[in-house]
């Protein structure tokens, strides 16, 4: 059933477990994380970005998933959050329709204006009762790669500073903080390490729910490692995003006569909720409903 994001997140953290926020964008992914949730007995986040409320309508996109968390998964927490707002326009759209949570992403304005531009975002996010997410450093996407590996950036300025991390925390008025430890968005070649003492510091010096985004990818000590050091939501989309690639190629190949999209689509569905159900036993959420 729908809750609001704060009923997971503090119970996360005092059990010291995270949650896994999932991306959707239709019905089928969206069926797949609930059914994982269900399964499980876990919580769960599902967000949506910019990107795929473009895709379906923002109204559209949460009243599905209004519809299958509160029937499929009336017995399970879930909470519906905005992924990577860039403006504050969608914010507005996503709080008025009624998510408990947004996400401010002004990361790659300088320190001043990313403050401001949070703290705007808190300030609208609270008079709807809402939670808001800021983020501080920068997780690189598959161009930002690019210029990592030509050089043309490091890696070290990138990452979220525990001491400015205390000040931004402080001025924005924010409830959770994604940050920049390491991690990457999307599919690469090669792999991820996240920079744990740093997480370490930031996590004392602000005492605010933490969130890794770019998190699919990781082996599981470092998921482990990363929630005792401060991690509450680990925010997945291509490690589902690959499962249903996969399942649907090798569906098409060994079924070519197939023309109804249900049993085009159902091993893909099969298959993410594999790898939900999966994450959720990593990150510690199972039985945690």
């Amino acid at each position: 059933m729908i809750v609001h994001i704060k009923q997971i997140i503090n119970k996360a953290r005092a059990g010291n477990y995270a949650v896994a926020a999932f991306n959707t964008s239709n019905l089928e992914i969206t069926l797949a994380i609930v059914r994982a949730a269900v399964n499980k007995k876990s919580p769960v986040i599902i967000s949506t970005s910019e990107s795929a409320i473009e895709y379906s309508n923002v109204l559209t996109l949460f009243q599905l998933i209004s519809n299958v968390a509160n029937t499929i998964g009336k017995r399970v927490p879930i909470a519906i959050h905005l992924d990577h707002g860039h403006s504050l326009q969608t914010i507005k759209e996503c709080l008025h329709i009624g998510y408990s949570s947004v996400h401010m992403d002004a990361s790659e304005k300088d320190f001043s204006a990313n403050i401001k531009l949070s703290h705007q975002a808190a300030q609208l996010a609270h008079t709807h009762g809402a939670w808001l997410q800021a983020e501080l450093g920068s997780i690189l996407g598959k161009e930002g790669l690019v210029k990592l590996k030509s050089g043309r950036i490091k890696m070290k300025d990138l990452l979220t500073r525990p001491e400015q991390a205390r000040e931004f925390v402080a001025k924005t008025g924010l409830d959770t903080l994604a940050v920049s430890v390491g991690t990457i968005h999307g599919a690469f070649r090669g792999r991820e390490k996240v920079d744990q003492p740093r997480l370490r510091k930031i996590r004392e010096l602000t005492n605010k729910p933490l969130v890794l985004h770019g998190g699919s990818g990781l082996p599981a000590a470092a998921y482990c490692l990363a929630i005792k050091n401060g991690i509450s939501v680990i925010n997945i989309d291509t490690n589902l995003r690959l499962a249903f690639h996969q399942a649907l190629l090798k569906n098409l190949v060994k079924s070519r006569e197939l023309i109804d999209p249900r049993k085009i689509l159902a091993p893909s569905v099969q298959a993410m909720q594999k790898e939900a159900e999966k994450m959720i036993d990593i990150f510690g959420s199972k039985n945690k409903a």
